[in-house]
């Protein structure tokens, strides 16, 4: 096919539903490095084709699935965490139909109560955010936040597939933040946490309201909550990628690239602390995010999106639906759209993110409901975390004759 400009050329290459491997032939040199950044494949060869070797990766994007046979990413297939006990499967493998069916349904009436049981407070509803604005679920339906005594907290929305399909169209308008430099998302990841921090003292009483822990407790989580910040904004600019060290003359440079529209569905211990730890990997790599939080203690997430709204973030990157996990994790799954999923839920739930994403090559990350200590620098942050939020392209550029 021809072709007048080198951004047509990209186009062109990108149109379509693979992307294994790609073979690029220029006499400028400058010109191929940069167009070879912009295609969407696992391998691409400049002026060669058809060049292996077992230090470099090999695997594909999109519906050429994921993965990596080769190199140091091709070795994570084959370990886990040595903090984590090997998985043995479920009890059953087999689907069921029913599972994430909801409907949501008109909650019952609730004495308003402030959560602290001293007075009535202010009818309100946490909103969903989507697209960097507050949001009525299209349902129009809430459900009620309640402590562990079962008294009310506040109302949360109850999001539905409209909903999920609103924040999945969102996040793939804002997939221009991947193109921002590195040092530029690190600055707003750091603008994130210090703005956080600023509102600890309120956080960590909503905490305390929803949980019935301690105040101490509570501003640990918090406090927590403002190290994994800091400590992925100094990541988004320092797990760019290799040089591979090959047979080759020449360099073989593997690149981590973001992933794409990343779901996340969000644990129920630690609501705030496990959100922000599993939301701060993404978008410091350059995804967007259609999150789920705890469906038990959801305000945490949606008074965080006051913090984002005043801390540059462009509108899109991170979307937030509340509601039922299992019915919005298993819309997210199913969705063509979604280039990666994370399921923090029960087994079964984990089982079924995995079948019904394997219909569209979609990457997972489950957690087979064992819990990990979200306070655990080892279980809670860290390269684990980085490698599920990106995907590696390995770029040969021979070189001489």
């Amino acid at each position: 096919m021809t072709f007048r400009t080198p951004d047509e050329a990209v186009q062109l290459a990108n149109n379509t539903r693979y992307g294994l491997a790609a073979s690029l032939w220029s006499e400028n040199i400058n010109l191929a490095l940069d167009v070879s950044t912009k295609i969407k494949a696992g391998t691409v060869w400049i002026n060669s084709t058809n060049l292996f070797d077992a230090a470099s990766g090999f695997g594909g994007y999109r519906e050429s699935g994921f993965g990596r046979e080769g190199g140091k990413e091709g070795l994570y297939e084959y370990v886990r965490p040595a903090w984590q006990s090997r998985y043995e499967g479920p009890e059953s493998a087999q689907p069921d139909e029913k599972w994430g069916a909801y409907v949501p349904g008109r909650p019952a009436s609730f004495p308003r109560s402030n959560g602290r049981g001293n007075g009535l407070g202010i009818d309100r509803t946490a909103k969903l955010y989507i697209g960097g604005k507050q949001a009525r679920p299209d349902g129009n339906y809430a459900y009620p936040i309640l402590t562990p005594k079962g008294q009310l907290v506040d109302y949360a929305g109850d999001g539905n597939r409209k909903d999920i399909r609103d924040a999945v169209e969102a996040a793939h308008k804002a997939k221009g933040w991947a193109d921002r430099t590195p040092h530029n998302r690190a600055q707003i990841l750091y603008y994130i946490a210090e703005n956080l921090d600023i509102r600890a003292a309120e956080f960590a009483d909503r905490l305390r309201a929803m949980s019935g822990q301690s105040l101490k407790a509570a501003r640990t989580e918090v406090d927590l909550s403002v190290s994994r910040l800091f400590s992925y904004a100094s990541y988004a600019d320092k797990y760019g990628g290799s040089v591979q060290e090959t047979t080759l003359y020449g360099l073989v440079v593997g690149l981590t690239e973001a992933v794409g529209v990343v779901g996340i569905a969000c644990p129920d211990d630690f609501p705030l602390l496990g959100f922000v730890s599993l939301l701060g990997p993404a978008i410091a790599r350059g995804n967007t995010v259609v999150a789920i939080p705890s469906p038990a203690a959801p305000l945490a997430a949606t008074d965080f999106y006051q913090i984002l709204e005043t801390s540059d973030l462009p509108g899109g990157v991170v979307n937030i639906v509340t509601g039922n996990r299992d019915h919005l994790a298993r819309t997210l799954a199913e969705h063509d759209d979604v280039d990666a999923l994370w399921y923090f839920g029960d087994e079964r739930g984990s089982m079924e993110v995995e079948f019904r994403s394997a219909g569209n090559m979609k990457r997972t990350w489950v957690n087979y409901g064992k819990q990990r200590d979200w306070t655990d620098p080892q279980q809670g942050e860290g390269e684990e975390f980085l490698h599920h939020a990106t995907q590696v392209k390995n770029i040969w550029a021979p070189m001489g004759e």
